[in-house]
């Protein structure tokens, strides 16, 4: 006769999780300086990399008033800073310059 046992079943433990949202983490224009920064000494070839930095900072600055500051409409800076976004050298200096950032170059 086999023994009872008095042992419960394991139970099956789920974990929650939330999308990361680097925005929420740019809290003060030296962070985002230094996000951009980043990106452009990590991945210097990687323009939709930089240019979805860029969006990533404007969003955390808020993309209306950024957008008004560069001259652009919301929905055009939404486009060129999103994923399938490859916008002008012009674009990138005019909202670069709304953020409050600097572009910077260095030797190779």
């Amino acid at each position: 006769m086999p023994k009872s046992s008095n042992t419960k079943p394991a139970k099956k433990r789920t974990t929650k999780t939330t999308a990361y949202d680097v925005a929420a983490y740019l809290n003060s224009p030296q962070d985002m300086a230094a996000y951009l920064d980043a990106w452009l000494t990590e991945a210097p070839d990687d323009a939709a990399g930089i240019a979805r930095a860029l969006g990533d900072i404007a969003r955390a600055k808020g993309m209306t008033q950024v957008a008004r500051d560069a001259g652009l409409s919301r929905e055009s800076l939404y486009r060129a800073l999103g994923p399938e976004g490859n916008p002008s050298f012009a674009t990138v200096l005019k909202v670069a310059k709304a953020l409050g950032v600097r572009l910077h170059a260095g030797a190779a």
